[in-house]
């Protein structure tokens, strides 16, 4: 906002002693107290609630203090953004109204307008708001391509794709720039055009399903179903048995043709925000994307990707709870209906329902044995949940359903293999190990699991050694696999050479106990013995497993040598030479 940021006022200050005694949990929306009469409780709790992205709590919060202060920009701002992000739209659209008034170019406030004035049809409106807002790379993108749509909601399909023509811009405008020319072209009829832009938009990102669905889709109504049909095979070839390829095919083998992707100003602005709300999302501006995405499904509830990205992105930011709710509204005729159940299980299971979970991917299953995804899924709720022998049987069932494994289906290998190790089945888990390796040569994580195994039982000690190093070359700021290469050194009695490693983890993973569990062994080993009770005390507040507590317990009482350590390993000519 380009006005003054307001400051505490002498209420907010006076209650800051009484807002910290708080319990810590007070951002969550299930536990929302009452703080209708502290100004400063409703601020600091609104902020914790919006740096934890609880946004459900964050808009409770910040409603109360608008009651309390409904003057104050700030907080105005703040709640706008939280309504929108939480997917309060209605009630953020009365915010907008208010912001733009303070604020004329007031770029998010601008957008939201804009969209409301989309939905409703009036174009003219739209672009208004479009024409006000604050811009940047992201901002003229956006405004561009949601005008070009008002154009041909209004039936200037030529004035549409002349403006997307003239944006200038960085190189990664130029696909959604094709696509949107190509789907107003292909709304409008015409034809040979759409075409001709639907197919420079595939070239340009071959990787993208709309991309490939928007021209597949064109060519089928243009008498050119092998064209189709091979844009879709392409895809597949990266990504295998899409639902919303497999569904086309089978439309088209059928004989039928598809319709167009895109059929109005509205859905076409929700493809725009739902492409930039994806892209923000992979990108790290999860803020933005939760707002694009909300504007999207919005606009258009209907959308088939705008939802299950929406969800995607609650998981990525840790919120397994809002996920649910979002896989809960993707209708039974949607073909992407089986595998928002998947993830609607793995999240009940995230959620600590592991009954339901587990119900519900088994019901999946039994109705379709073949059902590959589920069973995966299925497989990793029970290894992180340390059911080492079920997951190992649930990923052979997986692996049964492969008949020639190739280069992707390595994961499927190690995690079986892991599962197999952990449960006291090493044959079985280093012929695993081995098979991912084979299909995936350079796989740091499973160079690292196979050679740390040789090396912990003494065999193969030259090569599992190298397979570390080469796994931590590979990955050098992954913590678990520095913290490997420390502890095989410690393993084979090169201390020295374990410290370097063990505190070059320590920097890449400060608060994870086991790293500075293991760090303390090895300060112990050279002589550092301050130091490794420093490092042992670390551990144990960091909460280890309570199998490991009580040994580090034991060290930070007694030293090392008070609990069993196992022997330094050593190759089979030197345990000879030795006797």
């Amino acid at each position: 906002m380009t006005t003054r940021r307001p400051t505490f006022s002498a209420a907010l200050a006076a209650g800051l002693a009484a807002v910290l005694t708080l319990s810590p949990g007070l951002a969550r929306a299930e536990a929302v107290p009452d703080f209708d009469t502290s100004l400063a409780g409703n601020y600091l709790a609104a902020r914790l609630a919006s740096t934890e992205r609880d946004q459900d709590a964050a808009v409770v919060y910040l409603r109360n203090l608008m009651k309390l202060d409904a003057r104050n920009e700030e907080i105005l701002e703040r709640t706008f953004f939280a309504m929108l992000m939480d997917g309060q739209i209605d009630d953020a659209m009365k915010l907008a109204d208010r912001l733009v008034k303070i604020d004329r170019t007031h770029r998010v406030a601008r957008l939201a307008l804009a969209v409301r004035s989309i939905k409703k049809g009036h174009y003219q409106t739209a672009r208004t708001n479009l024409a006000l807002s604050v811009r940047g790379p992201i901002g003229d993108l956006t405004a561009t391509l949601l005008a070009a749509w008002t154009f041909f909601g209004s039936g200037n399909t030529k004035g549409a794709v002349e403006l997307i023509d003239r944006l200038d811009g960085p190189d990664w405008y130029a696909p959604m720039k094709e696509l949107h020319a190509g789907l107003i072209l292909d709304a409008a009829g015409q034809k040979k055009e759409a075409g001709r832009r639907l197919e420079a938009a595939m070239k340009a990102d071959p990787g993208s399903l709309r991309a490939i669905d928007a021209y597949a889709r064109w060519a089928s109504r243009n008498d050119n179903t092998e064209a189709a049909l091979a844009a879709y095979a392409a895809f597949d070839k990266q990504l295998p048995n899409h639902p919303i390829v497999l569904a086309a095919i089978k439309e088209l083998k059928a004989g039928k043709q598809l319709p167009p992707l895109v059929k109005t100003a509205q859905e076409g602005s929700s493809e725009v925000l739902y492409g930039l709300g994806a892209t923000l999302g992979r990108q790290g501006g999860e803020d933005l994307a939760l707002v694009y995405l909300q504007l999207a499904i919005w606009l258009y509830p209907e959308h088939p990707f705008a939802s299950l990205t929406l969800a995607d992105l609650y998981e990525q930011l840790k919120q397994p709870a809002k996920a649910i709710e979002v896989y809960e509204t993707v209708p039974d005729s949607s073909p992407l209906k089986r595998n928002a159940q998947v993830q609607l299980a793995v999240n009940l299971d995230a959620t600590d329902h592991y009954k339901e979970a587990r119900a519900q991917l088994e019901k999946m299953i039994a109705a379709d044995p073949k059902d590959i995804e589920a069973i995966i899924a299925l497989g990793k709720i029970q290894q992180t949940r340390k059911m080492f022998s079920e997951c190992a049987g649930t990923y052979s069932k997986a692996i049964a359903l492969i008949p020639q494994p190739t280069r992707g289906n390595w994961a499927l290998f190690y995690f079986r293999g892991v599962c197999n190790e952990r449960s006291k089945n090493w044959p079985a888990a280093e012929a695993d190990l081995k098979k991912a390796l084979e299909l995936n040569p350079d796989q740091p994580h499973v160079l690292n699991y196979l050679g740390y195994s040789w090396v912990d039982q003494g065999t193969n000690l030259d090569q599992g050694l190298d397979m570390i190093r080469k796994a931590a070359k590979l990955r050098p700021d992954d913590g678990p696999i520095v913290d490997s290469l420390g502890w095989a050194y410690y393993r084979l009695g090169r201390y020295d050479d374990a410290v370097v490693q063990l505190e070059r983890a320590i920097e890449l993973m400060p608060q994870d106990p086991v790293i500075n569990d293991h760090l303390g062994d090895a300060y112990w080993k050279v002589g550092r013995k301050l130091e490794a009770g420093f490092q042992w005390n670390h551990a144990r507040d960091l909460k280890p497993e309570p199998d490991d507590l009580a040994k580090i317990v034991q060290k930070i009482n007694k030293g090392l040598d008070s609990v069993d350590q196992p022997a330094p390993v050593r190759k089979a000519e030197e345990q000879q030479k030795g006797g």
